[in-house]
């Protein structure tokens, strides 16, 4: 794995992942938006130069929050997304961070899985968080402490 910073001429291969991997994607503006306020973005990029996943941390005080993580279908089920979240943890506990925070829907099984197996654990709902086909969804509301005990 080899994550580098996001660039602007990034956002089309990481677009294309999203809507390729999300059922309500971000648009290129929120990632525009994201790069243009200096969150830590990160993609995976292979030898010939093929973005295959991205990541982006949103620092605040001594907190972030993990907005987007998303790794492209062909390279999904083969430990990037967890390599690229423990990449993003580091990457937080360099900055001396203190815990990391992000939403999940409720019924992504495999995220869920994905983020406890990282240390994350549920600290609280939002209901009705997330858009989805019949109206709309909770969101799992999870942290992972980067320091002292783990809670949740």
């Amino acid at each position: 794995m080899t994550m580098r910073a996001m660039a602007r001429d990034d956002v089309d291969a990481v677009l294309a992942i999203e809507q390729a991997v999300q059922r309500f994607p971000w648009t290129r503006g929120n990632f525009a938006d994201a790069l243009n306020c200096g969150y830590d973005c990160r993609v995976d990029e292979v030898d010939n130069g093929a973005i295959r996943g991205y990541a982006i941390l949103m620092p605040v005080a001594d907190e972030a929050e993990l907005l987007a993580i998303g790794v492209a279908q062909a390279e999904q089920r083969k430990g990037l997304g967890s390599a690229m979240l423990a990449g993003m943890l580091d990457m937080a506990r360099e900055k001396n961070l203190r815990r990391v925070f992000l939403e999940v829907r409720a019924s992504n099984d495999a995220a869920i899985a994905l983020y406890r197996r990282a240390g994350f654990g549920e600290i609280g709902l939002r209901r009705d968080y997330y858009q989805n086909a019949s109206g709309s969804e909770d969101a799992l509301v999870m942290a992972c402490e980067l320091t002292g005990e783990v809670n949740g």
